[in-house]
């Protein structure tokens, strides 16, 4: 435990050296916003995939499966990695595989290739987040530590919310190839920065000395089941809902390993004494609620940013890029208040700040559960606006507290395990939204097919209706009835997906409530400054 009022932080371990902190900021924030967009782009894109490469579309899902699973694996480890090669050195080794894998995955012959590039990607894209949360924690003192995230925020949520509006008019304007090799200028731009301005302190170097001299141990036992674990996990997520969940044997085994390794795993890493993924550090208070809210930060982000545009193709008949042109509202508005959060974090607790967050998300869920399918633009536009008021308050201060009383030394560890809870909230949150979609709108079409009942005199009525109508404009008394049959079904069909969303909104908006009384757990003192937390 680290008393309160102390800091712990030195300069020594900053990433800066002789240049401006808020210029190494901005530098590192490049290639996470190259990673999380490319992950939120590829989501719009799988069709036009799996026509160009001959496959069905419940295969080229795999290219976002495959991606994941390799994330999911590395992050956890990313910390421990980071401290054995070099921080510096990880990290650009990181930006030149996701570069790399990013050229093979648009240059991609066959399905098969593509998945394979994919997961090159991402054991990549999974080492950036931690070191570049490393190098701020490390670069900047407390009380300026929310402005530093405030500029790394903007690419971890305004990535996701800009990339459907970019993924839309890649595939529609141009070639699914591009979402892809648009990636290697931007990382070669990230190594050649890091390399001219990013430093390695000196500080780091005697740790990695002093790891070294006694013989590095690996925990590979621990890697292992991380693979297993984390890995298994992220197929059952991400495939649940396509096969069936526990109809599927396959989901059902990798259930029970992940469920065995994950347990194994706790055991194993709480009696090593130099554990590849430091768990303990879960037991602090403020880390442990930090990670607890940064997965339902995640969930809020990745759940939302998937289920709106689907919504609008699916209710409305939008395309992807009008899908994505009504969430751009929302980014525009997280760009405008992430500098303002960053400055009030050094001046309101956070607690305070996540707090208003939260029921923010609350009032913009309650909002959105209130549309219908007469809904036009605006109204999906002003929905997401509502929900990206919120967002930036969420991210900072809890990037800011979480780090509250861990030693300089554990931010490394600290940083990945603060990932793994944001990608974990993300996957969870998506798939709880489409297993909640799919099963309600199976509930909600029976509950409305049950009222069409020719013995109904509304139903007779509006059938007649509508067969006129028909057959005013040109149809014969036959195919105006078939046609007055299919455009009923197809209304069903609509409501019955509405009211799905609608269900799913409501859960969601839940899910933020019962969180909201953890605020109240978390230790601050005075804002901008660190303060021991057990």
């Amino acid at each position: 435990m680290v008393a309160a009022g102390h800091s712990g932080w030195t300069p020594e371990r900053s990433a800066a050296g002789a240049h401006s902190p808020w210029l190494i900021a901005t530098i590192i924030s490049i290639a996470t916003f190259m990673e999380v967009l490319d992950a939120s782009i590829a989501n719009v894109a799988l069709r036009h995939i799996a026509g160009s490469l001959s496959a069905s579309y419940d295969e080229s899902t795999w290219i976002l499966t495959a991606y994941l699973i390799a994330n999911a694996v590395i992050l956890p480890i990313s910390g421990w990695l980071s401290d054995v090669i070099g921080r510096k050195r990880y990290y650009m080794l990181s930006v030149a595989l996701f570069a790399a894998s990013s050229l093979l995955c648009g240059l991609a012959p066959s399905l098969g290739f593509l998945i394979v590039a994919r997961i090159a990607q991402g054991l990549g894209g999974g080492g950036l987040a931690t070191s570049e949360q490393s190098m701020l924690t490390d670069t900047f003192p407390p009380e300026k530590r929310g402005q530093a995230f405030a500029i790394y925020g903007l690419t971890v949520i305004f990535a996701p919310i800009v990339g459907p509006t970019i993924g839309g008019l890649i595939t529609d304007q141009a070639s699914w190839h591009w979402i892809f090799l648009i990636n290697v200028p931007i990382g070669l731009l990230s190594l050649t920065l890091v390399a001219l301005f990013v430093d390695e302190p000196e500080a780091l170097a005697r740790d990695r000395a002093e790891r070294f001299r006694g013989g590095l141990s690996v925990d590979y036992v621990g890697f292992l089941l991380i693979a297993l674990g984390l890995g298994s996990l992220e197929i059952v997520l991400d495939r649940g809902q396509r096969d069936d969940w526990f109809a599927s044997a396959m989901i059902t085994s990798f259930t029970i390993v992940s469920a065995a390794a994950i347990v194994t795993l706790v055991i194993w890493e709480l009696r090593r004494e130099d554990p590849i993924v430091h768990l303990r550090l879960l037991g602090r208070r403020n880390f442990g609620i930090a990670n607890l809210m940064m997965a339902t930060t995640g969930a809020i982000v990745f759940g939302s940013t998937q289920f709106i545009p689907q919504l609008l193709q699916e209710v409305l008949g939008y395309t992807a890029t009008l899908a994505g042109e009504a969430m751009t509202a929302g980014g525009v508005v997280t760009l405008f208040l992430m500098p303002l959060t960053g400055l009030l974090s050094n001046k309101v607790q956070p607690r305070i700040l996540i707090g208003l967050a939260l029921v923010i998300e609350v009032f913009a869920f309650w909002h959105m559960a209130h549309l219908n399918a007469q809904m036009d633009f605006w109204d999906a536009a002003w929905a997401r606006l509502y929900q990206a008021v919120g967002l930036p308050f969420l991210f900072i201060p809890i990037s800011a507290v979480a780090y509250v009383g861990l030693r300089p030394e554990e931010s490394n560890q600290a940083a990945s395990l603060l990932n793994v809870s944001r990608n974990l909230g993300g996957t969870i949150g998506i798939a709880v939204v489409q297993t909640l979609l799919a099963e309600r709108e199976q509930f909600h079409q029976a509950r409305l097919v049950e009222r069409l009942n020719p013995l109904e005199p509304s139903y007779q009525e509006g059938l007649a209706r509508m067969t006129q109508t028909l057959i005013e404009h040109g149809q014969s008394a036959i195919a105006a009835q078939q046609l007055a049959m299919g455009q009923l079904y197809r209304t069903i069909v609509t409501q019955a997906t509405m009211l799905a969303f609608i269900d799913a909104i409501w859960v969601l908006m839940i899910g933020i409530i019962v969180i909201l009384p953890t605020v109240f757990l978390l230790r601050t003192g005075k804002p901008g400054a660190a303060h021991g937390a057990a």
